[in-house]
């Protein structure tokens, strides 16, 4: 199954990704997102772990206003 990156704060969606059975990675930095299918950040400051700075190849998802059913419902769209 995909490897999920999730910005370590977001515990509700880490936890409803591994219940969909996809595999999380934890982020605290910007090399824990490397060889990660997808991203999960909360958005409040999108630059703040380098993400966004292309240091990832793979979807970034930003998951302020979303719940933690909707992030995964994008997860899915991104990773399929």
């Amino acid at each position: 199954m995909a490897r999920i990156g999730v910005e370590h704060s977001l515990t509700n969606v880490q936890e409803a990704l591994k219940e969909r059975g996809y595999e999380v990675i934890p982020l605290r930095g910007e090399n824990d997102a490397k060889g990660c299918d997808c991203c999960v950040i909360t958005g409040q400051d999108a630059n703040v772990m380098g993400i966004q700075n292309a240091v990832v190849a793979c979807p970034v998802i930003e998951a302020s206003g979303l719940t933690a059913e909707e992030i995964c419902r994008k997860v899915d769209e991104k990773v399929r």
